[in-house]
């Protein structure tokens, strides 16, 4: 490229990135725009840093601090998630507690934000004002992901009954924490769905702890008549409850769940 630059300093490209509707931007992008070297690039984002205009998300990547979220310093996940997997090439979905949430079925906001992606698994976000999980599954069925709009364009998040398979899935989050979520999801299931997405290599103890908390918990008997018919073509053994814990407990016969936890609701 020549000498000239695109803007005439970082602050206007950053004014630029906000008024086409974003909140993020790439080392990349920079790069491209001006013909100045790496450290007068990098001397010109620090001093943006110190302004409290950007804040980094990860190397390469950083994140606009809008007005409104000055005192915070940093900007929610909703604001730049799908501009940073498309700058990591990556395929993913808002996931687990951030998607429960988002369909209206956490009793709070998370303070975690949680996204599930492919491998090569990414390294979590930790920062005082930011922490990010990336978990990582080989595939997902496309119909389980819904797109939601954000005010800066979508993001990609799992549906009701995909959230549900992944929090008892991944993790060890706490049953009853997961339950009271999973009370809330299951006004907004549909059996057919839950049966589609289920039947498509979900693994088998996943689908009975599932069924064991839907079924005995919150009695919804369409919801786990659709795992029962999951499970009718598999070999099914005894699984605990409560992951990595003591096998010992009642045998829930229905659904060959060893009851190995006390499990309450805040209903």
């Amino acid at each position: 490229m020549g000498s000239e630059t695109t803007y005439e300093n970082l602050e206007a490209f950053v004014n630029n990135v906000r008024a086409n509707g974003r909140y993020s931007f790439s080392w990349q992008e920079v790069r491209q725009n001006f013909s100045i070297s790496d450290k007068a690039l990098n001397q010109s984002l620090f001093r943006l840093k110190k302004k409290n205009k950007i804040a980094r998300i990860r190397k390469g990547f950083y994140a606009i601090i809008v007005p409104e979220y000055s005192k915070e310093g940093m900007i929610p996940p909703p604001l730049f998630i799908d501009d940073l997997m498309k700058s990591l090439g990556k395929s993913y979905y808002v996931g687990l507690f951030s998607a429960a949430a988002l369909h209206g079925a956490a009793h709070q906001q998370p303070m975690e934000y949680y996204v599930i992606t492919q491998k090569p698994a990414l390294r979590n976000i930790r920062t005082n004002k930011l922490k990010i999980n990336f978990f990582v599954k080989k595939k997902w069925p496309e119909q389980a992901i819904v797109q939601k709009k954000t005010d800066a364009g979508y993001m990609q998040v799992s549906s009701p009954e995909l959230t549900a398979i992944d929090l008892l899935a991944y993790g060890d989050f706490g049953i009853n924490r997961v339950l009271n979520v999973l009370e809330e999801l299951s006004e907004l299931m549909k059996p057919s769905d839950l049966f589609k997405i289920a039947n498509n290599n979900v693994q088998t103890s996943t689908i009975q702890r599932l069924g064991y908390l839907i079924d005995k918990i919150t009695g919804n008997k369409k919801l786990s008549e659709s795992l029962k018919r999951v499970l009718k073509s598999r070999k099914i053994h005894p699984v605990p409850l409560l992951k990595n814990a003591s096998n010992k407990g009642s045998l829930d016969t229905d659904w060959n769940v060893i009851i190995n936890t006390d499990i309450y609701s805040d209903k």
